[in-house]
């Protein structure tokens, strides 16, 4: 018997610099605040975020958490990734807001249209073409 799995939940993101990248997935990436948590006990912000309407992000603040390497890559988790309709349009959106984003590649695999960016903390993210 398999494990029977419905879809994912969440993503959980720790970040280094609330206020930083809190603008960063609300105003730059345009996520939509579910529920904001100060928990007092653990110096934590805790930020529900949701894309298109669903819940899919958790942004934490924790005070003093090791920093993740990214580059050369590490084993674990690559990177996330979010769907658009038109890659260059998305991109050309971050250009303009200032964010460093590589150029429009093409999946060798799919035919589909990507490319890379990274949040305030460096963690790699992805916008790819439906």
């Amino acid at each position: 018997m398999s494990l029977k799995l419905n879809h994912i939940h969440h993503v959980a993101i720790i970040c280094s610099d609330y206020a930083l990248s809190r603008a960063f997935y609300t105003e730059v990436l345009g996520l939509t605040v579910v529920a904001e948590t100060y928990r007092a006990a653990r110096d934590s912000w805790k930020l529900d975020l949701a894309v298109n309407g669903h819940y899919q992000i958790e942004l934490f603040s924790f005070p003093d958490a090791p920093v993740r390497p990214s580059w050369p890559e590490a084993q674990g988790l690559r990177h996330l990734a979010f769907a658009v309709e038109d890659v260059s349009a998305a991109r050309q959106v971050l250009l303009d807001a200032g964010i460093e984003v590589e150029a429009v590649r093409v999946d060798d695999l799919t035919g589909k249209r990507f490319v890379f960016f990274s949040d305030p903390d460096g963690l790699p993210l992805e916008l790819y073409e439906q």
